[in-house]
């Protein structure tokens, strides 16, 4: 046995790094480790864990907290086969709702489900879903290596909304109201999954925000019609997660940075969008932007006080910035461990502390846990 540990971001250190207690926001930071078995974790400021939900299942991407201080919980349907290398890794299927002890009040499940699914106030679920395309639909997805399909089959992504008793009430189909030249996949990339939606919320006006990495835009769905209303223009953003409406209108995005147009060396960024013009406002990037690259996953919270949480998701490394982008607290999650599921070791055979999303939330926002904690 080697006696020094091999695992590098292990070996670099795990907890509380790095804290401003007078420019930080004051609050608990939600997170849930992807090879955990379902444990979600509540810290505070000082990376101290004050609360921890263990759930049934492996996360399916992520953990919310609701309005009044429920936990909504995306975890892995257990049981389902592989329709592509990829899928076990992403997909999700069981959409719950928790209450502190973990005690399940409301569940949703469609083994179809993958990336996002968001909890929505009224007990709905607005959430990513796929559908197969074969034959000629197939063929007409642009892009990607020439003959990578699985067995054939595309899988297109179709977005699906509940109500809280689980029937649907509204659902789109990229293969329906995507124009495939205006939305190729990467030439890079396998013709398993288009365009490869992982992120969905409602907007304020009532339509839909939606990340599609793998075709590098972000859109603006109407729930009325089903038409692209908005895009971001080509090159704007490069494999992207999470984007998010701000109090103004505005859009904050992850931007990944692989395969960015015109930069030699890939970094990660996180960008505010105006929705009008289209043109970058504001933008973190590492002062030593190479130091700072998530290839896949990622995610950013813009917090009350005008700060940002930012979630370098493959290195487990949670972190806030100032407007002025100066770095106040940072934190690497200490949870390691390998993936249960041999098709998804087989793929990521190291022992990561990857997560998918993390949020912050003040003291108000959860009614439940004990002051001072």
């Amino acid at each position: 046995m080697p006696t020094v540990d091999q695992n590098q971001r292990r070996r670099r250190g795990t907890g509380l790094i790095a804290l401003d207690p007078d420019a930080a926001f004051e609050g608990h930071t939600l997170y849930a480790p992807l090879t955990g078995g379902g444990e979600v974790y509540l810290v505070n400021l000082r990376g101290e864990t004050v609360h921890t939900w263990k759930l049934p299942h492996r996360p399916g991407r992520h953990a919310r907290i609701l309005p009044g201080g429920l936990l909504a919980y995306n975890g892995v349907l257990p049981g389902e086969d592989a329709l592509f290398p990829m899928w076990h890794k992403y997909r999700g299927g069981v959409m719950g709702v928790h209450a502190p002890d973990g005690t399940v009040l409301r569940e949703h499940r469609d083994p179809l489900q993958h990336h996002d699914a968001h909890h929505l106030d009224d007990g709905g679920i607005l959430y990513t879903a796929l559908e197969p395309l074969t034959g000629r639909e197939a063929a007409a997805v642009r892009g990607g290596v020439a003959g990578s399909e699985a067995d054939g089959t595309v899988w297109a992504d179709t977005i699906k909304q509940v109500d809280a008793e689980g029937n649907e009430v509204w659902s789109w189909r990229a293969a329906e109201h995507l124009d495939r030249e205006a939305y190729p996949l990467h030439p890079d990339y396998a013709r398993e999954h288009w365009p490869l939606i992982n992120s969905v919320v409602p907007l304020a006006d009532g339509n839909v925000l939606a990340s599609l990495r793998s075709a590098s835009a972000v859109v603006i769905i109407s729930r009325e019609t089903g038409e692209v209303l908005w895009r971001t223009e080509p090159g704007t953003v490069s494999q992207q997660h999470h984007p998010s409406e701000l109090a103004d209108g505005n859009l904050l995005v992850f931007d990944n940075g692989v395969f960015r147009p015109g930069h030699d060396v890939p970094y990660s960024r996180v960008i505010e969008i105006d929705r009008g013009s289209g043109k970058v406002v504001w933008e973190y990037h590492d002062p030593a932007k190479e130091s700072f690259f998530a290839p896949f996953m990622g995610a950013a919270q813009r917090l009350p006080n005008g700060n940002t949480l930012i979630t370098d998701s493959p290195a487990g490394r949670l972190f806030e910035v100032t407007a002025e982008s100066v770095l106040v607290w940072e934190f690497v999650v200490p949870q390691f461990g390998g993936y249960e599921e041999s098709e998804v070791r087989d793929l990521f055979p190291a022992e990561p502390n990857a997560v998918f999303r993390a949020y912050r939330y003040a003291a108000d926002e959860l009614p439940w846990l004990e002051s001072g904690s």
